[in-house]
């Protein structure tokens, strides 16, 4: 019996070290000066340490980043987590691409990264651009795949459904896909275009289970009581996009970014 509990009590401190050791580097990932003032700024809109560890990246982890973007905000703290353990894919547009729009933002991702070889050297940019080109990853080599704000882009051109089916082959099976997403009024009527931004959570929720998911949790990390989602330019209005400029801007600076879900999936 002393044995028994001797050995838990160890494997309780192993497993303690382990993730404080992990939150530690994450931190550090997140303080790093390589991130810009602007980009910290928003820290306390997303919450970055509490999202990842809600999404239980772990530092040797195989993880997939969906459409970065221009300006990789959550890339800044993924690749220097995951770059001496773990991998990174950025899934990003396709240099090939008929949308100007997209060329553009992968040309400025690449040459943010190319210039800071040290820290975003082992990442490895793949392409999601439907219907056309989905090669995001191998199919279950990935641990986690995350996406952040995206899904109204996709249920705007139809392509919600490859991109989830895409996101569930990516995943090892028992792997993670972590969403977080600009939420609808539950109870209101879900537009399928998405214009305003906004999507409603179960319809979220519908969709992943339908490409095969296991809903896991959900959590109010990113969540913000203040937003409406009623605006003259949808959720574009308020920051960081400021669609109306100067047009009643103190309004939507007090009322900050995005009232956001953020929910956890497994692939079984």
């Amino acid at each position: 019996m002393k044995y028994t509990l001797l050995a838990a009590s160890l494997l309780f401190f192993s497993f303690s070290t382990v993730n404080a050791s992990d939150n530690s580097l994450l931190k550090r990932a997140i303080n790093g000066n390589h991130r810009s003032a602007e980009h910290k700024s928003r820290d306390q809109y997303r919450h970055p340490q509490e999202t990842l560890n809600f999404f239980e990246v772990k530092p040797d982890m195989t993880v997939v980043e969906i459409w970065p973007g221009g300006k990789g905000w959550y890339t800044e703290i993924l690749a220097p987590y995951l770059k001496d353990k773990g991998k990174l894919y950025a899934a990003h547009f396709s240099a090939n691409s008929d949308t100007p729009y997209f060329k553009k933002n992968l040309k400025k991702f690449k040459e943010k990264t190319n210039a800071q070889p040290n820290i975003y050297g082992k990442m490895i940019i793949s392409t999601l651009q439907p219907p056309k080109i989905i090669d995001i990853a191998p199919d279950g080599s990935a641990d986690r795949v995350l996406t952040f704000r995206n899904i109204h882009n996709w249920m705007k051109n139809d392509q919600a459904p490859a991109v989830f089916k895409a996101m569930f082959n990516a995943l090892k099976p028992g792997g993670i896909l972590g969403i977080v997403e600009h939420r609808a009024i539950q109870g209101s009527d879900q537009d399928p275009k998405a214009t305003s931004g906004y999507v409603k959570q179960c319809f979220v929720i519908i969709m992943a289970e339908q490409a095969g998911f296991e809903f896991v949790d959900q959590s109010e990390i990113n969540a913000n009581p203040k937003d409406t989602t009623i605006y003259p330019e949808g959720v574009w209005t308020l920051p960081p996009s400021l669609r109306l400029k100067e047009q009643d801007k103190e309004k939507y600076l007090s009322i900050g970014e995005s009232d956001r879900m953020t929910l956890k999936f497994r692939k079984p």
